[in-house]
């Protein structure tokens, strides 16, 4: 394995490149990303009758520990595709009874609500909404941007998983059901393009200190060592990843819910956020150069969904005109309270990363490794 040194380079097998500083290719011209695929999720990755029998062992146990209870588990529903299949294999495939739960940061698009709304109806379930005060979520969004690390959807993300974690710790839910899978995930954008690994509490502490404004009395943020160590090792939480197990394709997936419940797919991954969109779709690529498209993409690659000529193409051009970016940049400042002259300065302000901050970065990572060797994850972590 061969690091570059300055000159650009893209995988030959998928779209991942020299944006990555880190990114190590073979002789052959293959990166790290596609070779950790071939030796460490393939083998690991059963959607055949191995994963059929594993997950009804599962869902039978979830049913007998909770046959007294109106819920049997827990799914976070964003609208999004991942989520929503969840859901879906959750009810229809395994007979399970979860509680839908929502946190509602403020940056829904109308096409979102519109999925969950139809989920709730079509599989009968009940939903949960909780909906964080948004005058700090977005005093807090202000001090990350100002800030100027690449790791803006942090807010959101401390706001979803805390906000699911505490709840089912709460209410005594010992499983939760998530959307994260290899099949539309198994290369994971690197940190430096705001793939931070989980939930710092000490990193949000000292952008706050340096860059917020007023207190933070109800924003929920559970740190990652907290629920991936007291919660699941110490109070018997477990995290489960259904479409690991079953065959997940992207599209089949779509035409699924489209048929089943009318839910509409979304034009790229992560456009169930209006915020996200903005960040993954101008933030991030305008001023620091990174797609995350390109993760995303040579995910479909490598699971033979997309080709790779097809994922050129489409990274070739933005997903959103530059009269909607113009226009999505406008409403973003404005909820943000700044004015459009404010958030230009700060987008074009110095770029820093999570390195200029106090952080636990590397407890966190030292964590991940050994969830690594330990346990069901196994994508490349960097």
């Amino acid at each position: 394995m061969n690091n570059h040194k300055n000159e650009y380079k893209i995988c030959s097998n998928c779209i991942m490149d020299t944006s990555d500083p880190g990114i190590i290719f073979n002789e052959k011209g293959i990166c790290n990303y596609c070779i950790n695929f071939e030796e460490n999720v393939l083998p690991n990755w059963n959607t055949g009758d191995d994963g059929e029998r594993h997950l009804q062992k599962l869902a039978n146990e979830i049913k007998n520990q909770n046959s007294d209870k109106e819920f049997n588990c827990i799914i976070g529903l964003s609208g999004g595709l991942d989520s929503s299949y969840t859901a879906h294999i959750a009810v229809k495939h395994l007979g399970l009874k979860p509680l839908l739960f929502h946190v509602d940061a403020g940056w829904n698009t109308d096409q979102a609500v519109g999925n969950i709304e139809k989920l709730v109806d079509g599989l009968g379930l009940d939903l949960y909404t909780e909906v964080i005060n948004w005058d700090e979520i977005r005093r807090l969004q202000v001090a990350f941007l100002k800030s100027g690390i690449s790791d803006q959807d942090l807010v959101q993300d401390a706001a979803f998983f805390s906000g699911l974690y505490k709840f089912a710790r709460q209410h005594k839910i010992k499983h939760v059901f998530t959307g994260s899978n290899f099949s539309t995930e198994c290369c994971r954008e690197p940190e430096e393009w705001g793939g931070y690994l989980g939930i710092d509490k000490r990193l949000f502490k000292d952008i706050w200190s340096k860059h917020g404004e007023g207190n933070l009395n109800s924003f929920p943020i559970t740190d990652i060592l907290i629920y991936k160590f007291i919660y699941q090792k110490l109070l018997g939480m477990k995290i489960h990843f259904p479409l690991n197990y079953v065959p997940y394709i992207k599209v089949d997936a779509e035409r699924t819910l489209y048929e089943e419940y009318n839910w509409e797919p979304f034009k790229h991954k992560h456009h169930e956020s209006r915020f996200t969109r903005f960040y993954e779709d101008y933030w991030l690529p305008r001023k620091f150069g990174f797609e995350k498209r390109r993760a995303h993409f040579s995910s479909l690659i490598m699971t033979k969904q997309m080709t790779r000529d097809e994922a050129l193409n489409r990274i070739s051009k933005p997903e959103m005109s530059e009269e909607f970016l113009k226009h999505e940049f406008e409403f973003v400042a404005n909820k943000l309270g700044l004015n459009v002259e404010d958030l230009q300065n700060i987008f074009l302000s110095p770029n820093k990363t999570y390195r200029d901050y106090k952080n636990k970065r590397w407890l966190i990572g030292l964590g991940t490794q050994i969830m690594r060797y330990i346990g069901p994850e196994k994508r490349f972590f960097r």
